[in-house]
Order: C-alpha cells, then structure tokens, then sequence
C-alpha cells in the first residue's frame, strides 16, 4: 500500500478527510520551500502538493502562473524539486508527497530516470495535468515499478465514460477539479460538487479529493463534507507571496501559510464532525 493510500485509509477509519496543501517549488524563495512544507504538515495537511515549475502552466490562474514565474527565475528545475523532496524526507518519513506538474519536464528526463530519481528522493505521487489517460500507459508502467501513484483529473466536463476509463488506470486518489476555468476562478458551487462527487463514486473505488475554488474555512468545510479531501492552492500560494513581498522571511512565510491551513483544516474537522 502507498503511503497517499494508507493516509486515505487512516482518515477514514477516524472520519476525517484530507487536508491538501499546494505550493510551488521554489516559490516564493527556493529557501522557502521544505520548511514551508514542514510547517504545513505541523498547522495539519495530510498530503503536500508540491507544484513543479513550468514555463506554460494551462491550468494555473494569475496568482500559480506569477508563482511559477517566479520559481523559474529562481532557476528551479524538475531535478531540483526532487532534491527539495529529499530533504523534506531527511524529518518526515510519513507525509505523503504528490507532485503536480506538466508532461514536458518528465518527458524530457524519460519516464524510466524520472520513476527511478522520484524513488530515490521518496515521491508518493505524480500529476501532469496535460497528460490524457489514453497517453499514461508507458508512464504508468515506470511509475508501478516503484509504488507511485499517478493521480488522474476528472472535470465539470469529463464524460461518464471517460470517468470510467480514469478509474481503471488511476491510483492513490482522484482529483476531481470543481470548476471550469483555471485555479483560483469562479465560485464554488457545492451542491454541484456533491452530484458529481456521487457520480465519480459509483465508478470508482478510489478516495476523491476536490481542487480549485477552496480558499478558506467555510469553501473547504462546504467540500469537506462531500469529497475525501479538499485542495488549497491558489490562496495559500498569494498568502506567501503577500508575506515574503512585506518583507517577511523563510520563517515567516511558513507561519502564514501554515495559519490558513490550521484555519482549513479546524474548518474541515468541524463540519465533518457536526
């Protein structure tokens, strides 16, 4: 069992739900970025998404684009992501980590290398948002060699039969993006969630964890209740910036990252627990 599937098995047996925090590597300094993911798992996440720069990130709104931006100019690279993995390992052997990403990098590396190093550094999962599953055959093969997740996306928009299809070449979990639009757009529509959360269900026997649109206590509590995980991305990512650009330091910006995610995850505890 991986370590995303017994974080999943573990909540659910305490009638939790997971608490997923996302940030880019590199962002707002490469400084910045494994004691940001340490002080996220202390204020409560359960799984950490680490995003990985890209040069062209689709499905990103303004403020992930801007991370991006950036993390590149902080000259981050797929290789060094996986080293900022490493050494969150070096203190915490348990927290499962997902990579979130685009096909290009690891295309470029080779999915054989990409399988091998993302191991070695002790990766739990990966995500390239712009890789059909019609096209995950070859990548999934490398991935099963050591254990790793590959977590698949279903949209507003992904048919029955697509859901299907996801749900046999998936692992780990599904992530179910809420909304039509990039991060950080539009408002969440739970009653909507909650159908298609139930459609996804039926068809697959994986846990589902929502993204885009969950921004505080009360869109992620409106999940919570739903969906087996919730996603933050776009709100903690602008709450670092906003911190690092008044001048707050490495420390600093942990704290007010992992303030809103101790907000998330009480949020999340109180609605599931109601």
């Amino acid at each position: 069992m991986s370590r995303i599937s017994g974080r999943f098995a573990e909540l659910a047996a305490s009638g939790k739900r997971a608490v997923i925090p996302y940030v880019v590597a590199g962002d707002p300094r490469v400084a910045t970025t494994v004691p940001l993911m340490h002080a996220l798992v202390g204020a409560g996440a359960d799984i950490i998404e680490l995003g990985v720069p890209f040069s062209d990130p689709m499905a990103e709104g303004l403020v992930i684009q801007v991370a991006h931006e950036r993390a590149l100019a902080n000259h981050v690279s797929l290789r060094q992501v996986l080293g900022m993995v490493g050494e969150f390992r070096q203190q915490d052997q348990e927290t499962p980590i997902l990579l979130m990403g685009y096909a290009n990098p690891v295309e470029r590396m080779g999915y054989s290398e990409f399988a091998e190093a993302a191991a070695e550094a002790g990766l739990d999962a990966l995500l390239t948002v712009d890789m059909p599953p019609e096209e995950v055959a070859d990548l999934n093969a490398q991935l099963k060699r050591f254990d790793i997740d590959n977590i698949l996306l279903v949209s507003p928009t992904t048919s029955i039969q697509r859901v299907e299809k996801i749900a046999e070449l998936a692992s780990g979990f599904v992530y179910y993006v809420s909304l039509k639009g990039v991060t950080g757009a539009a408002t969440l529509d739970p009653v909507e969630v909650a159908v298609r959360v139930r459609e996804i269900r039926e068809l697959c026997q994986l846990p589902v964890a929502v993204g885009f649109g969950i921004k505080d206590a009360a869109t992620a509590a409106s999940i919570a209740v739903v969906a087996d995980g919730v996603v933050v991305g776009s709100a903690l990512v602008q709450k670092a910036a906003d911190t690092a650009a008044q001048g707050g330091d490495d420390a600093a910006v942990a704290a007010a990252a992992a303030a809103l995610v101790a907000e998330i995850r009480a949020g999340v505890d109180a609605a599931v627990s109601s």
